[in-house]
């Protein structure tokens, strides 16, 4: 495993013209299989930018939502086998989101355009139920936007990391982010962020696989007062997005 952060530009021609290439592998993949792309062109983006950046680092399209850990019977490459064998049959979409069922599409379209115009926002939360949330392993949404809320009036206090790589985080991390310790450089970046212990960690990446990842580290190995991760990642947050 590296320890130095792998920066991938971009804005660079190299990476514009892999990434055109991944959009027609994705298209290829969406036309033999009967898929269709997930309604919101944001998650889409997101993968396809992922996928591109693997290309150029290992050489191969694999799964931005996984660890590439050099064994080829654990590492995915997309389309994988188990999105195509059990993910999508059974659920009617990937792991990554990219890839669904028309139904599942159809579906969610419809969704999100009603939570758009009826979703509002709770009351704010008092200091015992923000100590609740944070004692919890798995947070959605909205609990984080009314976390983030809260420490914003001094009610408490925690750190939020993103765990994804840093050409993700440039492209977009949630507001009030406390830092980046992406996992291809897990440790050494974990040292150089200096969180303190007995301070809580809310833990993101892109929907929720490599943070959860990171939260049994940093809760089993390395002594945190607690861990939580964000359920579904940034690809279902609705807060605000730094681009």
């Amino acid at each position: 495993m590296s320890t130095e952060m792998k920066k991938v530009d971009p804005e660079s021609a190299e990476f514009k013209t892999e990434l055109a290439k991944t959009i027609k592998f994705t298209d290829k993949v969406v036309q033999q299989f009967g898929y269709a792309y997930n309604p919101d062109p944001l998650i889409n983006d997101g993968i396809q930018m992922g996928l591109t950046r693997n290309k150029l680092i290992y050489d191969k399209r694999y799964c931005p939502c996984f660890f590439v850990t050099g064994d080829k019977e654990e590492d995915r490459i997309c389309p994988c086998k188990p999105a195509i064998e059990h993910e999508i049959p059974n659920d009617g979409v990937c792991h990554c989101q990219i890839f669904c069922t028309p139904e599942y599409a159809a579906a969610k379209a419809e969704k999100d355009e009603l939570e758009a115009v009826t979703h509002e926002h709770s009351r704010g939360l008092t200091t015992a139920e923000c100590e609740k949330l944070l004692s919890q392993s798995d947070i959605d949404t909205d609990e984080l936007t009314s976390l983030l809320e809260a420490r914003d009036l001094g009610m408490v206090d925690f750190n939020l990391v993103d765990v994804r790589e840093w050409m993700e985080h440039q492209g977009g991390h949630i507001k009030g982010t406390n830092a980046l310790v992406p996992t291809t450089s897990f440790y050494n970046s974990l040292e150089k962020a200096e969180l303190p212990k007995d301070k809580s960690i809310i833990v993101y990446c892109h929907v929720g696989s490599r943070s959860a990842h990171c939260q049994r580290i940093l809760s089993d190995n390395m002594e945190f007062k607690s861990v939580i991760n964000l359920a579904h990642g940034i690809s279902g947050y609705r807060g605000e997005i730094i681009r």
